[in-house]
């Protein structure tokens, strides 16, 4: 009747017969609670540092792919480089081959010429020495 009688004022006895202002069922379900919350905290604590590694593992693969990255685009550059030189050189060689045929020509019309006036010699001196 006593227990009663506290119990409608709000006051229970706990398992250690202390007096308490809360149910011993919401003491129960509150320590339980406090577990769980506990738990849950220590899981997201976990949580919180696989993805940090994560997070770290994954700026650690970015930094590589952009060095690799620029890396090739380094060796793109000096292909694109060497390619230019190869067509200005290419050019060049182009140029002087031009230049070289144009030289050729000047050469042969210079030959034929001289061979015509060799050969008009030739005929004078000939017919020089029958006149004689």
């Amino acid at each position: 009747m006593a227990q009663a009688a506290l119990g409608a004022a709000g006051l229970h006895f706990d398992e250690l017969n202390k007096l308490r202002v809360l149910d011993p069922e919401a003491a129960q379900q509150t320590a339980r609670l406090r577990e769980e919350c506990g738990a849950f905290l220590d899981k997201i604590v976990e949580f919180q540092k696989i993805v940090g590694s994560l997070i770290e593992l994954v700026d650690q693969l970015a930094k590589a792919a952009e060095t690799e990255k620029m890396k090739a685009i380094g060796a793109r550059n000096l292909l694109k480089s060497i390619a230019k030189q190869r067509e200005a050189q290419e050019q060049q060689l182009q140029a002087l081959i031009a230049e070289k045929k144009m030289q050729l020509e000047r050469y042969r019309i210079e030959y034929e010429t001289l061979c015509k006036i060799e050969a008009d010699q030739n005929e004078f001196i000939d017919q020089f020495i029958f006149q004689k």
